[in-house]
């Protein structure tokens, strides 16, 4: 009774009215994009051409923007919380385990397999290649921001979560670059330069994930841990929402001719993704059971191993191969899929909390 009952106030939990439809926002933003890169033209090249440092590919307006999206996300991780792992390390290696050494090769072959082979006759092979590198770069990055959503809805403990997603932004900051570059140079014909997707990690999780960690503990001194989490970090949420829809804008008006002459692609380049989603997942929930994790550990796990760090995954799509490409057109159809997607695999969750050992049994 008491596990039917803990599911009935699991199924009651909701997104906000923002959160629940923003694959809808989405889906209005690339209209809107898609609009002003066909109506002005010039207004949106002009904002393409504004750059870091001639030629660098980090386009300035969207780096602006990712970084008004990332700060406030690495405001809420804390690292202490990763000294209390050792009582319960079996989520915890689960999760890293398919999260780095099975989510970007799986995601590397599904893509390699689908552009190169199964799509071929629709795809040409210089568009394979830029697909298959998007698709890993948005694989090679655990989401960071959206899990603490998606651990929420599926009932998992959210000090465990916290810890998860601490070690994978501090796994990150090491493997990201060089899985990026070996992945994408063995899958296509592109050649990832390393300096570029080195001044990636920094711009968009080295620099953001300091600052975030120094308002952090300044806030926290000034003002208490209560403060910062019921009055300030709400505050943060519209912002960071705002500037991801700003972004999305920016990119579906720099992908304006991409979107309108190759929609078939749009389409083509979800399959890939929906599968290493639904498969890695499944991966690691099947895991969980399998060692015995409890359910609050083994749900959040799943969620970490399906969803996406997409903010960082555009960020480094455009800084490698520009905001009109299709490695950036790719990520931005992950970003497009991911809120029903997780929904689903929340729903999958909730329904079979009960193939796991209770909290005081499990290990």
């Amino acid at each position: 009774m008491a596990v039917a009952g803990k599911a009935v106030t699991a199924e009651k939990k909701r997104l906000s009215p923002f959160e629940q439809y923003l694959s809808l926002w989405v889906g209005l933003c690339m209209v809107a994009g898609v609009l002003l890169g066909k109506l002005l033209p010039g207004l949106i090249d002009g904002l393409r051409r504004m750059e870091f440092g001639e030629a660098s590919q980090i386009n300035a307006p969207i780096a602006v923007l990712i970084w008004l999206m990332i700060v406030p996300m690495m405001m809420k991780v804390d690292f202490a919380a990763i000294r209390g792992v050792g009582r319960r390390p079996r989520g915890l290696v689960i999760t890293l385990f398919v999260n780095w050494l099975v989510k970007p090769f799986s995601m590397a072959l599904f893509a390699w397999f689908f552009f190169r082979y199964v799509f071929a006759a629709w795809i040409p092979e210089a568009d394979a290649d830029q697909y298959i590198a998007g698709a890993i770069i948005l694989a090679a990055a655990p989401c960071t921001a959206m899990v603490f959503v998606w651990s929420y809805l599926s009932d998992g403990d959210p000090a465990y979560t916290l810890v998860q997603v601490s070690v994978n932004d501090l796994i990150m900051l090491v493997l990201f670059a060089p899985i990026v570059r070996f992945l994408v140079s063995g899958a296509s014909s592109l050649e990832v330069p390393f300096h570029v997707l080195l001044y990636s990690v920094v711009i968009f999780i080295v620099i953001p994930l300091t600052i975030g960690i120094l308002l952090r503990h300044y806030f926290i001194r000034r003002h208490g841990i209560a403060w910062f989490e019921q009055e300030l970090l709400p505050r943060f949420a519209p912002v960071s929402m705002m500037a991801l829809l700003a972004t999305l804008v920016l990119i579906f008006g720099f992908q304006a001719d991409n979107i309108t002459g190759k929609f078939l692609h749009v389409v083509l380049i979800a399959v890939p993704i929906l599968i290493q989603v639904y498969f890695n997942s499944s991966l690691a929930y099947g895991l969980m059971r399998l060692f015995k994790v409890e359910y609050a550990v083994a749900a959040p796990g799943a969620l970490i191993g399906a969803s996406n760090f997409f903010e960082l995954a555009v960020a480094t799509a455009i800084a490698l191969f520009g905001p009109g490409s299709g490695a950036a057109l790719a990520t931005v159809v992950g970003v497009l899929i991911e809120v029903p997607v997780m929904l689903s695999v929340c729903s999958i969750c909730n329904r079979t909390r009960h193939w796991f050992p209770p909290p005081q049994t499990a290990h």
